[in-house]
């Protein structure tokens, strides 16, 4: 006895029960399924995600094949898993640049890690397949150039930077322009118009991810930042020790009161693993956990205390790169994760559904 094939809009109906974990709603109405064909019993249609770097894109590959292999007469299922990074809304016209998400890492005192989960992060999401740049606005104290191994940028054109490339990841720095021992003695202004340049006079390109390291503190650089760029979100970066957390504190409200939404907290240096398994709390603990807690904003995740880190940041390959099983990196791919879920959610918030794409 023949069965019958199932139609498109049946299949289209069950993944209706197809929920995405972190946006809380069906993958229908998120418009996140395209190109359904039938052939014989095989289905076949695309899911796109909202960031290449999704936290969760097995489990959602996993319960959409599942749904669809319940109607009758579907022997196999084909999925092609592909992504589209939402733009979060806000205009940057004003500097002309296509940017779809801008995200600020920083901290309230210096020596958290706040460059390195910063390069972390940015070339965990060029892995994943996002087009990314690294902006490093730390004028005073330039580091991205050495963690990111680059020494130089590459000739410019007539009218523009263009800028360094490293693992994926487009690079800016003040610290390609001056000598490696030259001090930087400016005052806000001049900040303010190196960091407009590094926004206007650089080519970018279309960027889904722009990942900016704040210097420490709250002065004239995140002003000067949120000024020039309206930011998709910040995170703060600190250590679970007191002291470290005061500052860390500050920085928290200093994105509140620039209207920065505030995507998480980064615990650094958590704790030391010993070789008999036992861990030592150097900076104390959960002190990254409790401050999210206090703020009423996410808490992303923990990373490890971790030599790989160190080794890698000097030598110019960050730990997912030179040492990519490591605890460390592990942790912070899945920080790098965690913040372009939390970005996409927001930007989809104000997103509505357009027609699906059938396959006739």
């Amino acid at each position: 006895m023949a069965v019958d094939l199932p139609t498109k809009d049946a299949i289209l109906e069950s993944l209706k029960n197809v929920i995405e974990p972190e946006l809380r709603r069906d993958l229908i109405s998120l418009n996140m399924i395209r190109d359904v064909a039938v052939e014989g019993g095989v289905v076949s249609f695309t899911i796109i995600l909202t960031t290449p770097a999704c936290p969760l894109k097995s489990t959602i590959e996993s319960e959409a094949r599942k749904a669809v292999m319940a109607l009758p007469g579907v022997t196999k299922v084909d999925i092609k898993m592909d992504a589209s990074v939402p733009n979060d809304g806000r205009t940057r016209g004003l500097l002309q640049l296509p940017i779809r998400n801008a995200i600020a890492i920083a901290s309230g005192k210096g020596g958290v890690g706040k460059s390195t989960v910063a390069a972390n992060v940015a070339v965990s999401l060029a892995q994943a397949g996002a087009c990314v740049g690294l902006l490093d606005a730390d004028i005073y104290g330039p580091n991205i150039p050495t963690m990111m191994g680059v020494a130089k940028l590459p000739p410019p054109t007539k009218e523009k930077w263009k800028p360094a490339e490293a693992y994926g990841v487009k690079i800016m720095s003040i610290g390609f322009l001056v000598g490696p021992d030259q001090p930087l003695i400016w005052r806000g202004p001049m900040l303010h118009s190196a960091i407009r340049q590094f926004l206007s006079d650089v080519e970018w390109g279309e960027l889904d991810y722009l990942i900016v390291d704040l210097p420490p503190g709250t002065g004239d650089a995140a002003l000067s930042l949120t000024q020039s760029l309206p930011l998709s979100g910040g995170v703060i970066v600190t250590l679970p020790q007191q002291v470290s957390l005061d500052d860390a504190r500050r920085g928290l409200e200093m994105f509140r009161q620039l209207n920065v939404p505030i995507l998480g907290v980064v615990e650094n240096m958590s704790y030391l693993e010993l070789p008999d398994g036992t861990r030592m709390d150097i900076f104390g603990s959960e002190g990254g956990e409790k401050l999210a807690k206090q703020g009423g904003v996410p808490f992303l995740g923990l990373v490890p205390m971790d030599a790989s880190v160190r080794i890698g940041g000097d030598i110019g390959k960050p730990v997912i790169v030179e040492s990519p099983d490591s605890p460390a990196a592990g942790a912070l791919v899945k920080i790098a994760q965690q913040i372009a879920a939390r970005v996409s959610v927001a930007a989809l918030e104000k997103i509505k559904p357009v027609p699906i794409s059938i396959i006739e």
